[in-house]
């Protein structure tokens, strides 16, 4: 758990704190940044159009975060008839988030390449970038899993179609159902999704950019 940080490490719980606001209020705004540049405003009425991170931050989603390992943010608004691309304009918005956090990866992992030689890997600077590339990384190919409510499972309707269409509807109404399972079960049998699914592949990005990750 994240929050047995607080007591223990209280840097290193704090710069995931930290991250995990940067992470979170990147991702939810550039949902509502996609959808604004594709011809829906709804986001910006809303007030999601900022970088203000009690925007779209959610507060049980944010404890459920440091408890648990797994949380979320405020859903961003949109509203898809409103869209330019009618076919692939949802599947855009969704993708929206994931790639303001593989930019933002790419950001803090040039950033860690120049400070890692410099403050050396106990450096707080070293510590709070590690982080930041690490849960930007889980964000991202979290929310890239093809399950609803998840950013993938857009992403995937979109590549299907209505060709698709009931096989679309099927995932839409049991596919929050089954994330919650698989979520439970990892949490009360200690099946860890981050150790084999998510890092792998965010360990692969990282020596892809030659950085290092924390943990």
């Amino acid at each position: 758990m994240i929050i047995s940080l607080l007591f223990s490490e209280p840097v290193l719980f704090f710069a995931i704190f930290i991250a995990l606001v940067i992470s979170i209020t990147f991702h939810e705004f550039s949902h509502v940044f996609t959808a604004r540049l594709l011809g829906d405003r709804t986001g910006e009425y809303a007030g999601r159009l900022t970088l203000n991170p009690l925007a779209h931050l959610d507060f049980f989603g944010t404890i459920a975060i440091l408890l648990v390992g797994f949380g979320w943010g405020k859903p961003a608004p949109f509203n898809p008839y409103n869209l330019k691309n009618q076919r692939f304009g949802p599947a855009m918005v969704a993708l929206g988030g994931p790639a303001a956090n593989l930019v933002l990866i790419i950001i803090f992992g040039l950033l860690l390449k120049i400070f890692y030689p410099m403050f050396g890997p106990t450096s707080y600077v070293t510590i709070f970038l590690q982080v930041l590339v690490t849960f930007n990384g889980v964000l991202m190919v979290f929310n890239l899993i093809p399950i609803p409510p998840l950013d993938g499972s857009h992403i995937l309707g979109g590549i299907l179609g209505t060709r698709f269409a009931r096989f679309s509807e099927a995932l839409n109404a049991y596919g929050p159902r089954i994330l919650f399972f698989l979520i439970f079960i990892s949490v009360i049998f200690n099946i860890s999704v981050f150790s084999y699914i998510i890092y792998p592949i965010v360990n692969f990005i990282s020596k892809l950019l030659g950085v290092p990750l924390l943990f």
